[in-house]
C-alpha cells in the first residue's frame, strides 16, 4: 500500500531569505536552491540536500504539498522532483488533481462552511474596522474562503490578537499568527479532511505529515505520524502530541530534516 506524505511548504520546507535562520558561520552556510519566483524576484529556497530528498521521496511516497497558499500562489512554486499527482490549496479549500481543482470537493468545502460558522464578510468587515492602519499593510480574501492581513509585526498589539482570536471563536473561525500574516480561517476549512481524501482515493495505509503553524496542527494529529520544526506558532506554545516529533532544527536546516525523516518512515 502506498505511503501518504503531506506537508505544509512555507517555513516547513521552503523558507523565504528572512526565515531561512542562517546561523552558522558564512563558510559553513548551506547551498540552497532557489524553488519560487514572484514579479521577477527569488523569493523562497530550500537546501540543495533538501532538493535531492525531495526528488527521492516523491520516487518512494505519495507527496501531496498541503498549503494554505491560493491555488495561484502555490502554482509559481516549482519543486523539485516529480510533479504531485495531488496538492491542496487554500488551507484544503481545493484539492488539485494534475493541477486541476476538484469540483465536487469544493462545492462540499461551501456546503460545510455555509452551514457552520459566521460568514466571511462578517470577519472581513471585523478585520477592516478593528485592525488599525499604522499595522497593516495589506488585507488580503483568498479564494473567497478566508481572510488575513499583512502587518508589520514590531508594531502589532499581541492583546489585539488575542482578542480576535476569541471574537473569531465565538464565530466558528480560527485565528494564526504566521510571521507577518494574521490568519482568519473558518473551524471546517481543515487541511486534515483534505488528506484524509486523497489516503481514501490512494489507497494509502500510512500517512506522514509536517508543519509549523497552528493551521497545522489538525494536519499532524490526523496523520500516523507527523513532526514540526524547531520554529513557528506549534514550538513557540511548545504544542505536542504522542505521535509528533519536535524537531530541534530552526529554519531552512529544519526543512531538510522533516525530508530525512518523511524518508526515513516511508522506508520502513
Amino acid at each position: 500500500m502506498p505511503v501518504l506524505v503531506a506537508s505544509d511548504l512555507d517555513r516547513t520546507l521552503i523558507y523565504s531569505s528572512a526565515a531561512l535562520a542562517l546561523t552558522m558561520p558564512d563558510a559553513r552556510a548551506p547551498r540552497l536552491l532557489c524553488v519560487e519566483v514572484h514579479e521577477s524576484k527569488p523569493l523562497s529556497y530550500m537546501t540543495e540536500t533538501a532538493a535531492r530528498l525531495l526528488t527521492d521521496l516523491g520516487d518512494t511516497a505519495v507527496f501531496v504539498p498541503t498549503t494554505t497558499r491560493t491555488r495561484k500562489q502555490y502554482q509559481r512554486i516549482n519543486l523539485p522532483g516529480p510533479p504531485p499527482t495531488y496538492a491542496i490549496c487554500a488551507n484544503g479549500g481545493h484539492l488539485l488533481v494534475d493541477g486541476v481543482t476538484d469540483a465536487d470537493w469544493h462545492a462540499g468545502v461551501r456546503a460545510r462552511l455555509a452551514a457552520q460558522c459566521a460568514p466571511l464578510a462578517e470577519v472581513r468587515e471585523h478585520l477592516m474596522t478593528s485592525a488599525d492602519p499604522a499595522w497593516v499593510r495589506k488585507h488580503r480574501v483568498a479564494e473567497d474562503l478566508f481572510a488575513y492581513l499583512v502587518v508589520e509585526r514590531e508594531l502589532l498589539p499581541e492583546e489585539w490578537v488575542k482578542e480576535l482570536a476569541v471574537w473569531a471563536e465565538d464565530r466558528g473561525w480560527t485565528v494564526s499568527l504566521q510571521g507577518r500574516k494574521i490568519y482568519a480561517v473558518p473551524q471546517p476549512l481543515t487541511k486534515s479532511a483534505a488528506v484524509r481524501e486523497v489516503a481514501r482515493r490512494t489507497g494509502a495505509e500510512l500517512t506522514l505529515a509536517a508543519g509549523d503553524s497552528l493551521l497545522d496542527a489538525d494536519l499532524l494529529l490526523a496523520a500516523d505520524q507527523g513532526w514540526r520544526p524547531g520554529h513557528g506558532e506549534l514550538a513557540d506554545t511548545g504544542w505536542t502530541a504522542p505521535a509528533i516529533g519536535a524537531l530541534p532544527e530552526r529554519g531552512v536546516l529544519a526543512g531538510e530534516r522533516i525530508l530525512r525523516e518523511f524518508l526515513k518512515a516511508a522506508r520502513t
